[in-house]
């Protein structure tokens, strides 16, 4: 191993090899980030287990971890050669510690402890949040701090993002979050998984203003998120439906609602972060598979522009779950002198402001609700 400075870089930064299986994608990545902090992906290898979960309509926890312990070895070995590198080029490994479903973490954990043991590499176990929080610094110089959107199938958070391991939550789902919304009613629309990226491509031959889909939290001020009323309502009226034409009318409604409730609470959450920041650091990021979907990009983008924020989301690559993520948070928290020993543990929940989660939880004990 390379020895590290006192500031955690050698003299031309850091090689780590990131891990990632907290789903349903096995994915591996090698990012090299400079000690001028630019970051260059040399590889990013995703395995999707979409033909193992699809006659299901969604992951099954089961079936998600055996395929992760069958491909694990030969998609790191993958990244390995797609960046060209040898395991004695690498400075360090980082691998998804949690939120997820735990099966599948412990199978990417286990296996960048193999490696950091076998190789003598320090190991730093991510929060998959964190590694989403840092995705859009794999497309662009994006400056500490920024309002952090985070949308995914398991997350749906607004977080005030200062550096490395420093985010505090202004809003979070209180009982589904928005990608699970969006897969949910594509299942009851009868559309293949994954549901998302298929009711986005229905609903641009729909007529968004044919339903009137319910409103949530209408009466609170704060930036908390809510979208169980919304997949009811949505499959009650799905289950009515005869022709294509309203499908796509109702598609298009839901893809509506979704967006303009994301862009609400962002608008609030950017009124109360601009009241501490000022102009130069008025910057908004969002992450997590949702950020992939169009009109969610567009109404964002204009609630950016309106409250005087600049606007920045990873390449549609990194949108979704990926180890390139992994490797960037892995390689930050290394650069700060932050490393984790070999009994670090796998966590299916681990909020990223832990203060914030268990000061104000989303949910009160005995009833389902948020992942994280």
């Amino acid at each position: 191993m390379t020895a590290l400075t006192k500031s955690g870089l050698t003299k031309s930064g850091l090689t780590i090899l990131g891990l990632e299986t907290s789903c349903d994608e096995t994915a591996a990545s090698v990012v090299r980030r400079g000690a001028d902090g630019r970051v260059e992906v040399l590889s990013s290898i995703v395995g999707t287990q979409f033909e193992q979960h699809a006659p299901f309509g969604g992951v099954v926890p089961e079936i998600a971890a055996r395929a992760h312990v069958e491909v694990i070895d030969s998609v790191a070995a993958q990244a390995m050669r797609a960046a060209g590198i040898g395991y004695d080029a690498l400075d360090g490994v980082a691998a998804t510690a949690g939120p997820g479903l735990v099966g599948g973490v412990m199978v990417g954990l286990a296996f960048g402890k193999a490696v950091a043991l076998a190789r003598d590499l320090p190991l730093v176990a991510v929060n998959h949040l964190e590694g989403h929080a840092v995705s859009a610094r794999l497309g662009a110089e994006v400056a500490y701090p920024f309002l952090l959107l985070l949308v995914s199938g398991g997350h749906c958070q607004l977080l005030e993002v200062g550096g490395v391991g420093a985010c505090k939550r202004l809003g979070t789902t209180i009982d589904d979050a928005a990608g699970e919304a969006f897969d949910k009613i594509a299942k009851s629309l009868g559309l293949p998984y994954p549901g998302g990226p298929a009711l986005e491509k229905l609903a641009q031959a729909g007529d968004a203003s044919k339903y009137e889909l319910p409103r949530a939290l209408l009466g609170r001020k704060d930036c908390d998120f809510s979208f169980s009323g919304l997949k009811t309502a949505a499959a009650r009226i799905a289950a009515a439906l005869t022709t294509d034409q309203e499908r796509a009318d109702l598609a298009a409604a839901v893809q509506f609602a979704i967006a303009r409730q994301l862009s609400e609470r962002t608008d609030r959450a950017m009124k109360l972060y601009a009241a501490d920041h000022p102009a130069g650091e008025r910057r908004f990021v969002v992450a997590g598979g949702v950020a992939a979907n169009g009109a969610v990009r567009a109404a964002l983008l204009k609630v950016c522009q309106d409250n005087g924020f600049t606007f920045d989301a990873p390449p549609l690559a990194y949108c979704t779950d990926n180890a390139a993520m992994i490797a960037l948070a892995g390689a930050e928290r290394l650069a700060a002198g932050i490393s984790d020993d070999l009994d670090a543990v796998a966590r299916p929940r681990w909020p990223l402001d832990e203060a914030a989660a268990l000061s104000n939880p989303s949910n009160s004990f005995g009833r389902k609700g948020a992942k994280a």
